[in-house]
């Protein structure tokens, strides 16, 4: 038997470890979240001549947070702002979705990418959802 003074310093380790590990895997899933990311530059031509509008990228987020299978599934007025909304896009870094502690791929996820005059800085940046 251990005297009462005597601690065991490796036993609190292991358990804070053990609580830590079954903390994770009990864990709730995470959803995305946006870190960062290009604004769409609006395209001078575009500006100049007063074209506003919107373009709906469908994409997929890996498990390391990126961007990948970017395509333009909806463009106002077409042949304007797909190139620089599919550059923007491309851009945005994600912090992965987690299921039971783990990073999981999360596909067909759709942003509307808005193209108005006057708004030089677009602020934040269009929240994904999941294609219907």
């Amino acid at each position: 038997m251990l005297p009462a003074t005597t601690s065991c310093k490796g036993c609190a380790a292991t358990l804070l470890l053990g609580l830590a590990l079954v903390a994770g895997c009990a864990s709730g899933p995470r959803p995305l979240q946006l870190l960062a990311g290009a604004d769409p530059a609006y395209p001078l031509a575009a500006r100049a001549a007063g074209i506003e509008g919107q373009v709906t990228v469908s994409y997929d987020v890996t498990t390391t947070g990126r961007v990948a299978n970017a395509v333009v599934v909806a463009a106002e007025p077409g042949g304007v702002f797909e190139e620089v909304a599919l550059a923007a896009v491309r851009s945005w870094r994600f912090r992965p979705a987690t299921e039971r502690g783990v990073s999981v791929p999360v596909p067909r996820q759709v942003s509307v990418l808005r193209f108005r005059l006057g708004d030089d800085a677009y602020g934040t940046l269009p929240q994904p959802r999941h294609a219907e």
